[in-house]
């Protein structure tokens, strides 16, 4: 069980808004108390923040937004003393533009092994305004832009297929391959126990950077049917990730790679998780499966069969720093497609419903073998904040896109520790770096722990259930699949969700053992509710 850390909104020691490393080493206990196994730190490398952090200038440092190498080892040393893994967040796609490679790239010569580094092309057109070809960023607008020479003249294209301020890496250029060995090995070398690589799926690039009509939707998948776009899931990938396993097998540990790949189908994503290459890769299929039993029934069965196929773990999650939180999404109607954030105007979900699905999901998740990701507050009920002032938003999405898409500032707001403190205990001070809604009060850890039937205490009660009955190392069984119940066994623990409206009976004679809300009186479970149940 991993819990993802989102470090500028987790807890902040200083004062100054910004959640650091500091702070997540004075909460290092709830983490314990909860009941996971490891942490996964989001970027804390120095960078100028044009995406949070996700545009790294130095590799092997801390901004100092979050602190310090020195807080670093003492965070990843206080982490081993409680019995935690530490996973960190690795960025090979891309750098900042303000990476020293970057930097000696603008001030070099077309062809030059400056930049080599990077992925520049002359323009198209009679005059080399056009860019290189039709490629659009995921953060909306083009994914090149032009660099001016020395002499203020016109010169070369780069491509971002994110914000233009992280430039895509060359990884046909050895130089490259050589750099993040060493920063592997920089930070295995201090304690890491893995590392969750982002965008692991588009470090290759289709050779001849062919045109994409398609659209560029954001963080999505490919389907099935459709041709593979030539920036993402290319086969060369695997190579890399070959070479990273074999340096990663050399420590002693058991140190971990995990793809954050947006693959589809499930037998593509599989092959991140081969023998020799990635430990774990994200399951975003099951994220953003519709809330029916058929289509759970389906995820996970196809899942369970591509992983199994290659001997690897399922990797489950429904909630991250990209995307609407779960307690909001599952309040959407069933079968609204994902949005890229929620905002004022928009369509608001239904908050006691996403609630009470959320809690029923995460259950279901919980019971499933493999691994499983949560997102910092999840174990809260967070809901999305849906009221976040436009004027307030940070995420490059937002600009990039028009204000079409308001982006994923609403999954990150600082979360809530005390309800009646300043910043709800986020800091020593009101100051946070997004605002906060006045609601967070009633999601505050000091609320619900030990408050039976609390969120917080479902997870706990979970996570140690989990644990005693060796659910991630289980194997699943099909007890019955149909239109509204889904039902399985895991070990001694049988789970039964409910989709339909009406209660669905238990078998007689079962041993209730958890529940994501109230049985009825009868001893049936409602709509939307998951039970962990012994049969008799």
């Amino acid at each position: 069980m991993i819990y993802q850390i989102y470090p500028r909104s987790f807890a902040d020691a200083n004062g100054d808004g910004i959640g650091d490393l500091p702070g997540i080493t004075a909460r290092l206990d709830h983490l314990v108390e909860l009941g996971v196994d490891a942490v996964w730190l989001s970027p804390f490398y120095p960078s100028p923040q044009a995406d949070a952090g996700y545009d790294v200038a130095d590799y092997r440092d801390v901004d100092p937004l979050f602190g310090t190498l020195a807080d670093a080892d003492r965070l990843i040393a206080e982490a081993h003393d409680r019995g935690l893994r530490v996973i960190v967040d690795l960025v090979p796609n891309h750098t900042s533009s303000a990476h020293r490679w970057f930097r000696e790239a603008l001030a070099a010569a077309p062809g030059s092994p400056e930049r080599a580094r990077y992925v520049f092309r002359d323009g198209g057109g009679p005059d080399g305004d056009e860019p290189p070809n039709d490629w659009t960023s995921v953060f909306g607008g083009p994914a090149w832009t032009r660099v001016t020479g020395p002499d203020g003249s016109p010169g070369q294209w780069y491509l971002h297929l994110f914000d233009p301020g992280q430039p895509d890496l060359n990884w046909d250029n050895p130089d490259i391959r050589a750099e993040f060995l060493d920063v592997l090995r920089f930070w295995l070398d201090r304690g890491v126990d893995g590392f969750r690589v982002d965008v692991a799926h588009g470090l290759i690039k289709q050779a001849d950077l062919a045109n994409w009509r398609e659209p560029q939707e954001i963080l999505s998948g490919n389907e099935a049917d459709r041709p593979r776009p030539p920036m993402w899931d290319q086969d060369g990938v695997h190579e890399i990730y070959r070479e990273w396993r074999r340096l990663l097998d050399s420590y002693d540990g058991g140190r971990v790679l995990v793809a954050e790949a947006w693959v589809e189908p499930a037998e593509r994503l599989a092959r991140y998780v081969r023998p020799d290459e990635m430990h774990q890769a994200f399951n975003f299929e099951y994220l953003q499966a519709s809330w029916t039993a058929p289509a759970q029934y389906a995820v996970i069965t196809r899942s369970l069969e591509a992983t199994d196929s290659v001997g690897a773990p399922t990797t489950w999650v429904l909630s991250n720093h990209d995307v609407v939180r779960h307690a909001s999404r599952l309040g959407l109607p069933v079968g609204t497609p994902r949005p890229n954030g929620i905002g004022i105007g928009d369509p608001q979900p239904d908050a006691a419903l996403g609630l009470r699905r959320a809690r029923a999901a995460s259950l279901l998740m919980l019971a499933l073998p493999g691994s499983a990701y949560l997102f910092q507050g999840e174990e809260l009920g967070l809901p999305e904040h849906m009221t976040l002032p436009d004027e307030a938003r940070q995420d490059p999405t937002w600009e990039r896109s028009g204000h079409a898409e308001r982006g994923r500032d609403g999954c990150r707001v600082p979360i809530p520790w005390e309800a009646d403190a300043p910043s709800y205990g986020f800091g020593p001070t009101d100051a946070s770096w997004l605002p906060q809604p006045p609601m967070w009060a009633e999601y505050a850890v000091d609320r619900q722990r030990e408050v039976p039937g609390s969120t917080y205490e479902l997870y706990r009660t979970a996570l140690r259930l989990r644990r005693e009955h060796g659910l991630g190392r289980g194997t699943l069984y099909w007890l019955s699949s149909g239109d509204e119940v889904l039902s399985f066994r895991n070990g001694e623990v049988s789970v039964l969700t409910n989709f339909g409206d009406a209660a669905a009976p238990l078998p007689a004679g079962a041993e209730l053992l958890h529940a994501s809300a109230p049985l009825t009186d009868e001893g049936a479970v409602p709509a939307d509710v998951t039970v962990w149940f012994r049969a008799a």
